[in-house]
């Protein structure tokens, strides 16, 4: 039998990464959040695999893996895997990209919505008696505006799709993969970045957190948005540079910002972008749904399958 551990997810249970990996496991040990590193190393020291979420998995933790053939990420992004030292070890690292995409893209259709809309202010002023504010808040058509898509990915093809029905005057989308053929195909048109912030009314993110796209979203980018546009993030947190989105917001150089994702999470609730009206927040949760669980579970069990097989995982990312 082989030993799995599973990092900090805290799921309910594990019945259907054992249902697929019962020819290998019994049970599958948990390390939970907030355990010390010295405890974590120990725990995982004679894993056969490892299944984790959001917390790291640093070189340190990798360098005392004794047997351990892959590390498995609950998810799409591996920024938190050190995927250098996994390499060196000859230690796979894959991760579920194809999961939830609807899901996602769901949220990011909610978000812009709520925020176009202004409902959680709505919500919150009918509850404490203020009522027929009218002319007091600008709100704006959704339709005939312009969409701009950044990063084409599965989710962002998926959001793309969802939003056709609103009748968008355009859906721009910035991506260097994304072929003219591919657009047109699509109904999209691929352009720049900045001409992108600079057009479109409503922005959605949906690019992985790389050295290249750290911050990207910065003074200069949203120095190029319309006052009236609103930036979606359903991706990375670190996209966005925080304190610049603050400054633009608090100051009306742009309408909203609805966020699933941020720098530091859990999100601090004291920093004072929080306090705005013309922020929503929600906490990355954008790929959950009952459905979108399982369909994790199993496809991360899955990877791991394949690597206690002699096979290589499906989306493997430290080739």
């Amino acid at each position: 039998m082989k030993k799995i551990v599973v990092i900090e997810p805290g799921y309910a249970d594990y019945v259907h990464e054992l249902a697929i990996l019962e020819k290998y496991a019994s049970q599958i040990e948990v390390v939970r959040l907030g355990t010390p590193s010295a405890e974590v190393i120990t725990s995982v020291r004679d894993a056969d695999a490892i299944m984790v979420r959001e917390a790291k998995v640093d070189e340190a933790i990798i360098s005392n893996l004794e047997k351990c053939k892959v590390i498995v990420r609950y998810g799409v992004g591996v920024d938190n895997i050190d995927l250098e030292a996994a390499k060196k070890k000859g230690i796979y690292v894959a991760n579920v990209p194809d999961y939830g995409s609807e899901d996602v893209a769901e949220h990011a259709v909610a978000l812009m919505l709520s925020a176009a809309r202004r409902i959680p202010s709505r919500s919150n002023d009918v509850k404490a008696g203020v009522w027929g504010v009218g002319q007091a808040e600008p709100l704006f058509r959704v339709t005939n505006k312009v969409m701009g898509i950044v990063g084409f990915g599965r989710i962002a093809r998926c959001f793309a799709k969802k939003v056709s029905g609103f009748e968008f005057s355009n859906i721009l989308v910035f991506d260097p993969l994304l072929t003219e053929t591919e657009a047109n195909e699509l109904n999209v048109k691929k352009c720049e970045l900045e001409d992108l912030f600079s057009e479109s009314d409503f922005i959605s993110l949906h690019v992985p957190l790389n050295e290249k796209t750290r911050h990207m979203v910065d003074h200069h980018l949203l120095s190029k948005m319309k006052r009236t546009a609103i930036l979606i993030n359903t991706g990375r947190g670190g996209i966005i540079n925080e304190d610049h989105l603050y400054e633009y917001l608090r100051d009306g150089k742009i309408f909203a910002a609805a966020l699933d994702v941020f720098d530091k999470e859990p999100l601090d609730i004291t920093l004072p972008m929080v306090k705005l009206n013309n922020v929503i927040t929600t906490d990355h949760t954008a790929w959950f749904t009952e459905e979108s669980v399982i369909e994790l579970h199993q496809k991360a069990a899955y990877e791991v399958l394949r690597v206690l097989e002699g096979q290589e995982p499906k989306n493997w990312v430290n080739k």
